[in-house]
């Protein structure tokens, strides 16, 4: 259950961050979705300035820390930089993890004050990480911010929904912590729509952005599926967060349903918590999947089995309602079989939550998917004063795609309040950092064996 990736010494971060080019237009920047200028952050740690490295992260992106453990690097930043082409990649995100955690684990408050206080109030809707992104921008910019959020803990996925052997939840509480440090109010246990109105959010406030993410894990629809034995792998996920790790139920045969990240994690879950066998089941070819190839790669590595083109039919029980199996058909041959296993994680897609926002707002505009129509530059939806963004508006993405959109909500509600045009809160302009000469010979951006 251990982290897959083991933080760096100072020794390793300071070697790896020398391999840096600091490319002058350099293609790591754009390929993040918040924006933050990777080379400056890098070439302050090789400087021996952690803390200068985590506010140039953190100031871009208040979940710096939670993104380098969760986020696609791979396909990302990493997968953009220009050493990849020759080369290896800079490692990015255990650079990104480095210096926030530096920060982190002294205490050490990076971030410039607060602006001073513009009168102006916003409530977010949601506390994941689109909500956090735009809170925190809009908190430095002056704004009072308050967060509204039903469940007992703020966070999102990030909190109760990430697999443990890739980020432990103190690390999203920790960010939670960073952004009520800004000045904003974090309500919990809050029921929006019953405990407040959409008109008492409108009446009380100067602006709304919503940021509910998606519901709860869909239903397979089939014979057999409700009862002992089946459940969301989301919940799954959950328990592993919340119960002590001895507590959580592992059957002994595990099958999870589903070919995306959540089924990826849900299945290696499952096998480093015990699972004698664990079997992940999808209705398409691998090739079809939505998961990453390289989380599909760590899984096999975790010694988890993979079947494909397998559309189940029927949850198979035992006389005494008991857990048997899962009846498929191959989706080519028309073959069937039952895979038997004992616990059975359904991880095939959360559905949008369009009947909770038409009841919110009725007048809201959605698309065909179910999602909230929003201004992809500023996240403006239908109705005035409401903003959105994070996975009601872009249907499920990373966690970084959802706190750039909470941020490019940020700067729009601050223009629409003010008047006045913010600075994006991300740190391209090099701080300073001069760029080497020409043929310096500062960098080698080539390994050497032992590296």
């Amino acid at each position: 259950m251990e982290e897959i990736h083991a933080p760096l010494s100072d020794q390793a971060a300071l070697a790896e961050s020398q391999h840096c080019l600091y490319c002058y237009d350099a293609p790591c920047i754009h390929a993040c979705p918040t924006g933050i200028d990777v080379p400056t952050f890098i070439k302050r740690i090789a400087n021996g300035d952690a803390a200068g490295a985590a506010k140039t992260i953190l100031t871009a992106n208040i979940l710096g820390a939670s993104c380098s453990r969760v986020c696609p690097t791979e396909v990302l930043c990493e997968g953009a930089c220009v050493l990849s082409h020759e080369y290896e990649p800079i490692q990015i995100g255990l650079l990104q993890r480095y210096a926030t955690d530096y920060v982190t684990a002294r205490g050490i408050f990076v971030l410039d004050a607060p602006a001073e206080a513009t009168g102006f109030h916003v409530a977010i809707v949601g506390a994941g990480p689109a909500g956090l992104g735009c809170a925190a921008d809009l908190a430095s910019l002056g704004h009072h911010v308050v967060i509204l959020e039903k469940e007992v803990e703020a966070g999102g996925l990030n909190t109760r929904g990430v697999a443990y052997y890739k980020m432990k939840p103190r690390v999203s509480l920790d960010e939670v912590r960073l952004v009520e440090s800004l000045g904003v109010e974090i309500r919990t246990g809050v029921n929006v729509g019953t405990d407040l109105t959409a008109a008492d959010l409108l009446s009380q406030y100067d602006a709304i952005f919503v940021a509910i993410g998606l519901g709860h894990e869909s239903e397979l629809g089939i014979p057999g599926e409700v009862g002992a034995g089946v459940r969301s792998a989301l919940d799954f996920i959950r328990d592993i967060h919340e119960m002590p790790l001895e507590s959580v139920s592992i059957g002994k045969t595990v099958l999870v349903i589903g070919g995306g990240n959540t089924a990826i994690d849900a299945v290696s879950q499952a096998k480093r918590l015990g699972a004698t066998f664990a079997t992940l089941a999808y209705r398409r070819k691998e090739d079809q999947m939505s998961a990453y190839a390289f989380e599909v790669a760590l899984a096999r590595a975790t010694d988890c089995r993979m079947i494909f083109e397998a559309k189940p039919v029927e949850v198979v029980r035992h006389g005494n309602g008991g857990l048997a199996g899962v009846k498929f058909i191959h989706a080519s041959s028309g073959k069937e079989w039952i895979e038997p296993c004992d616990q059975l994680l359904l991880a095939i897609g959360q559905p949008k939550q369009d009947h909770f926002l038409k009841s919110l707002f009725p007048s809201l505009q959605l698309d065909a998917r179910g999602c909230v129509v929003t201004d992809p530059l500023t996240g403006r939806t239908s109705l005035h004063k409401v903003f959105a963004g994070g996975d009601c508006a872009n249907g499920g993405m990373e966690v970084v795609n959802a706190v750039g959109e909470g941020k490019k909500a940020a700067m729009a509600i601050h223009h629409m309040l003010t008047g006045k045009t913010a600075a994006p809160k991300s740190q391209n302009s090099r701080c300073g950092i001069a760029h080497p000469a020409a043929g310096a010979g500062l960098w080698n951006p080539i390994r050497s064996a032992t590296h």
